[in-house]
């Protein structure tokens, strides 16, 4: 029987961009597909990740939302592009770049929920604007928190640090956004939508985060098994840093749309705005009365819309 697998090659003891100065070397061999990019894998997918934060700015803005949410997706963005230099060269100077915009990304949503008050978030008290000194004030107090990390890290370069960092942001926005949410948004189906993408999100980080584990923490076992049982081109799709990128992408995505769609139902704006499910599974928020030409539900897994409308109506 005709098998269309190879053997991998050798390990390179060097590729085109020299000796590794990062301080992690992932589980990834290097350079075994092609002495241009040491993490083949690692590094492709993070095109899917960025491809995801810049569909979301662009949403962001054709739905006129607030600046916030560009520099949301803009900054995540930042990260896939500094992961993609990372995995490629593994070089310490784009390690930076992959790590440091994800701290100060995940700042921009948490200095977003910590301004807000029971009163700018109760819709039923109409929209109120959150006070110019009490932004500043939290903004200067995070800037001055994750300045003084970051240099505490650039000095020991210690990866838990920047781990634990990251960690605390994303549960501060996990935890806050699930409160306000609960407390704040009345609405059944608009709940409902807003638990669903929240869930949805929450999930798929946590399985990137699942397989960012496996890989580091089992490393020789995977190895072996893409090199004596997958063989090429098989292994790649068991390189479990790489699924790491494509679920978190996902899930930052999902998670995104999340607050966008809490931010716009507590600022009494929920009745201007639908999230719809593309083809039932992919989230995205749009204004009532824009063109839709895709199948879609109303739900995650729900029933499709008829798409032929052309238009989002609100039973």
């Amino acid at each position: 029987m005709f098998d269309f697998r190879k053997d991998y090659p050798s390990v390179p003891v060097e590729g085109h961009w020299g000796a590794v100065t990062s301080t992690i070397d992932w589980c990834e061999e290097n350079y075994v597909i092609s002495p241009w990019i040491a993490e083949w894998s690692n590094t492709l997918t993070n095109s899917f990740f960025t491809l995801f934060a810049l569909y979301s700015t662009y949403c962001s803005v054709r739905n006129k939302l607030e600046l916030r949410f560009v520099w949301i997706g803009l900054g995540f963005a930042l990260v896939g592009v500094g992961s993609w230099l990372f995995h490629m060269t593994l070089k310490y100077q784009y390690q930076l770049l992959d790590e440091l915009p994800m701290i100060y990304a995940t700042c921009v949503p948490t200095w977003s929920l910590l301004c807000e008050t029971p009163e700018t978030l109760d819709p039923a008290t109409g929209p109120l604007k959150v006070s110019l000194k009490r932004q500043i004030r939290i903004g200067v107090i995070l800037a001055v928190f994750v300045n003084a990390l970051s240099v505490v890290y650039l000095v020991f370069k210690i990866p838990e640090i920047h781990h634990t960092i990251y960690g605390m942001f994303t549960v501060a926005v996990v935890l806050l956004s699930g409160i306000y949410t609960h407390l704040y948004v009345t609405e059944k189906v608009a709940k409902r939508s807003l638990y669903q993408c929240m869930a949805l999100g929450i999930v798929l980080f946590l399985a990137g985060f699942i397989s960012w584990n496996l890989d580091k923490f089992l490393c020789p076992f995977w190895i072996h098994i893409r090199r004596d049982w997958l063989k090429l081109p098989l292994g790649v799709f068991l390189e479990l840093h790489a699924w790491w990128h494509l679920l978190t992408g996902a899930g930052v995505y999902c998670y995104i749309v999340f607050l966008q769609y809490l931010r716009v139902q507590t600022q009494g704006e929920g009745e201007n705005f639908v999230l719809i499910w593309r083809w039932a599974v992919f989230p995205e928020l749009v204004r009532v009365g824009d063109e839709v030409h895709t199948s879609y539900s109303l739900g995650f897994w729900g029933p499709w819309e008829d798409s032929s409308r052309g238009r989002i109506r609100i039973d």
